[in-house]
């Protein structure tokens, strides 16, 4: 028996025959520079995901194949080759096709992460599309080239499949004018240079579940959203809407990440040109891939491991310092731009699994309204703040998935 999934506000629309091709099964594929997750989502009245898994450690000599059952039990693990995220996209789609999964697709949907300043809602993929894509893959290297081969091998593997792209800037880009510019000559506002913001899938499935589980008042009130994982960023959110967030122009901006460094001086491009000749792809290497936890702690871009190291480690117990020290900053500075505070959501891998980062980042917070639960916390409960505390605290699981999913439904719907 599948599990029904929660299914609410946007991406709660019942969508019967959800395409053309009389089928009802959406394909989600979700990648990224290194890993790339999928599930096959059921879309009719018992809303169900079938199958779950993901492709991680892209590039390296041995990848890890993981499918996961509709109860989301691993059913599958074994080191598989993966060269480059297409060699991916072939496992999954021939592990479909050996199961009979994959004639019973209505369509893809591909998380993309960023649109540019043309493609800001889900849209279904066509030529002009793609083309679009490709102009503006330079705003964010590490993703784009890759995204648009995986909607390309689709279409390889069979041209009448109906494809949507469901864009991460979406949920920021009615953020207001303030929040919106980067402060250097005008003339780059015309090539589309201006602070997008990105985690938007997962924001918008933490504001309908927050809609969900919580009063009116608090969910429709001054909310900060907190997508806490390798990628990290948070999100102001007034009446439901974004209102800033502290990724950029590009996902490299913000909060201390993984391998990214955040926010950082600019004039270090100039100060590592000159002193070890480092060139634009160099640098750009650098702050993606080599910086952050990783690169502060010589030894790992995992919270898990750096918590675990952290008494015996200074490297290990310094950026985990910093990285909730960044975090509590800017929820503070967010906090003054919302003018007070109602809620408080933590999700992604570190949001949703790390009480000891919660404690250290609401530590001090009291001063906006902000107290923990330690039991609650540790527990990992849906509400973590005291009962009396003004501002509710609360770790939801977020459902990038289940967002583009519903999205496919919808657009595929009108086309049917």
């Amino acid at each position: 028996m599948q599990p029904a999934l929660n299914v609410h506000a946007g991406c709660g629309t019942k969508t019967m025959g959800v395409g053309s091709r009389g089928h009802s099964r959406i394909l989600t594929i979700n990648g990224g520079s290194s890993s790339l997750k999928f599930a096959l989502v059921q879309w009719t009245d018992l809303i169900a995901r079938v199958l779950s898994g993901r492709v991680d450690r892209i590039g390296l000599e041995n990848a890890l194949w993981v499918m996961n059952g509709p109860d989301g039990s691993r059913e599958e693990e074994r080191w598989v080759v993966a060269p480059d995220v297409r060699a991916a996209v072939r496992l999954v789609i021939d592990r479909l096709e050996r199961s009979g999964g994959f004639a019973a697709i209505a369509s893809v949907g591909h998380r993309v992460v960023h649109g540019g300043s043309r493609y800001h809602q889900p849209d279904r993929v066509t030529a002009e599309l793609i083309e679009e894509l490709r102009k503006v893959s330079a705003y964010d290297p590490d993703h784009l080239p890759g995204e648009i081969e995986l909607i390309e091998t689709f279409r390889t593997r069979d041209p009448d499949l109906p494809q949507v792209a469901c864009v991460d800037t979406a949920f920021h880009h009615d953020m207001p004018r303030v929040a919106q510019i980067v402060p250097i000559p005008r003339r780059y506002e015309a090539a589309g240079v201006r602070r997008y913001g990105f985690h938007g899938l997962s924001y918008a499935y933490l504001m309908e579940e927050l809609a969900r589980v919580a009063p009116p008042e608090e969910a429709r009130g001054r909310v900060i959203l907190a997508h806490l994982g390798a990628g990290a960023s948070l999100a102001a959110v007034q009446g439901g809407h974004s209102v800033d967030t502290t990724m950029g122009f590009t996902p490299a901006s913000g909060l201390v990440m993984g391998t990214r460094t955040g926010d950082l001086d600019p004039g270090l491009v100039q100060f590592l040109s000159r002193s070890e000749g480092m060139t634009a792809d160099r640098f750009d290497n650098l702050v993606n891939h080599e910086s952050g936890l990783l690169g502060v702690s010589e030894t790992s871009s995992d919270v898990r491991d750096l918590l675990a190291r952290q008494n015996g480690d200074v490297r290990a117990a310094e950026v985990v310092r910093s990285f909730y020290y960044r975090v509590k900053q800017w929820i503070g500075g967010f906090a003054a731009t919302l003018g007070g505070l109602d809620a408080l959501v933590f999700a992604g891998g570190i949001g949703e699994n790390a009480p000891e980062i919660r404690r250290r980042i609401c530590a001090g917070l009291g001063f906006v309204g902000i107290a923990l639960d330690e039991g609650r916390n540790t527990a990992g409960a849906l509400l973590i703040s005291t009962d009396p505390g003004p501002v509710k605290v609360r770790v939801i699981h977020t459902d990038e998935e289940l967002m583009i999913a519903g999205a496919a439904a919808r657009l595929m719907a009108r086309f049917s």
